[in-house]
């Protein structure tokens, strides 16, 4: 692979995710107030996106309630730090079935509903971006699926672009990116089509080298992408991603510490991606060339 050095990089910041979490880790936000902070923490400290899930401000487990999310949304925009809104539209699509020996009925763990729940929250909050997984994968470990049928991921790629909200193609292994190509071909994306590698995680794409450049040089030249990894190799992956020609994410959603035994907030992980692209000699562009690079629509 020819070296193709993105010298125009920003930089995604996950400050939470939508799995569980260990109860004794502070730093993982969880209120609407706390995931809100976060996202301009993540901000202040260089980032140009933040891309958010939602947890139960009681208990901290993954939430899908249209509620919380206007709420992170609304005091991100009150703020008076700028930052692209990026918000997830993964959730519903978890099949937790029964046991190897008897399927069904599904465990009562599982979240699962149509592509028009699914997108609800997205067109109240209308963010400038939201997530969109191209595939369906066993996820992790025992009997979890993430399922994202063909019929579904039309439709909601539909509803985004009706919307004016771009996609965030999140693709988690190469038949995702097949699929990805498929629904531009169909005129179901806008162009810039943004692309998010997710690398990493089991049992998806692994983060190895060979595979990673392989996805990277797959993507059409014309697109723009991001790439991360989760836990250890997080934070070697902002350099693989500016050396292919890519743009990073970091964050708590996929990764817990800022050295071995130290959890991380938020802002010291941008800081240390900031870091690193810098001193690769590429520039930290923030959320106003964001916006013209990728033609959003502030709202």
């Amino acid at each position: 692979m020819p070296l193709a050095m993105n010298r125009e990089v920003f930089i995604t910041c996950a400050v939470t995710g939508g799995t569980e979490i260990d109860a004794n880790n502070r730093n993982v936000p969880r209120s609407p107030k706390e995931i809100a902070d976060a996202a301009i923490e993540a901000a202040q400290a260089g980032a140009a996106v933040a891309h958010i899930h939602v947890r139960d401000p009681d208990t901290g487990a993954p939430s899908r309630r249209n509620d919380l999310y206007k709420e992170v949304a609304d005091r991100v925009r009150q703020a008076s730090t700028d930052v692209v809104l990026n918000i997830t539209a993964g959730m519903g699509g978890d099949v937790v079935f029964g046991s190897v020996e008897q399927p069904l009925p599904l465990s009562s763990s599982a979240d699962l509903c149509g592509a028009t729940e699914r997108f609800s929250h997205i067109a109240e909050c209308l963010p400038e971006i939201c997530t969109l997984d191209c595939g369906t994968m066993n996820f992790n470990v025992g009997d979890s699926v993430m399922t994202n049928t063909p019929a579904t991921l039309r439709a909601m790629a539909k509803m985004m672009t009706d919307h004016g909200v771009r996609p965030e193609l999140e693709v988690f292994d190469s038949g995702h990116l097949w699929f990805a190509k498929q629904l531009a071909e169909e005129g179901l994306l806008e162009d810039p089509v943004l692309v998010q590698l997710c690398m990493g995680i089991p049992w998806g794409a692994p983060n190895e080298l060979n595979t990673f450049l392989a996805m990277a040089n797959s993507v059409p030249a014309n697109w723009t992408f991001s790439a991360f990894s989760i836990g250890r190799d997080a934070m070697a992956y902002p350099a693989a991603a500016v050396l292919a020609g890519g743009n990073v994410r970091v964050g708590l959603e996929d990764n817990l510490y800022v050295g071995k035994g130290h959890f991380a907030s938020n802002g010291q992980l941008v800081e240390r991606a900031v870091n690193i692209v810098e001193n690769m000699g590429a520039r930290v562009i923030g959320p106003k060339e964001v916006r013209e690079k990728l033609k959003l629509a502030k709202r």
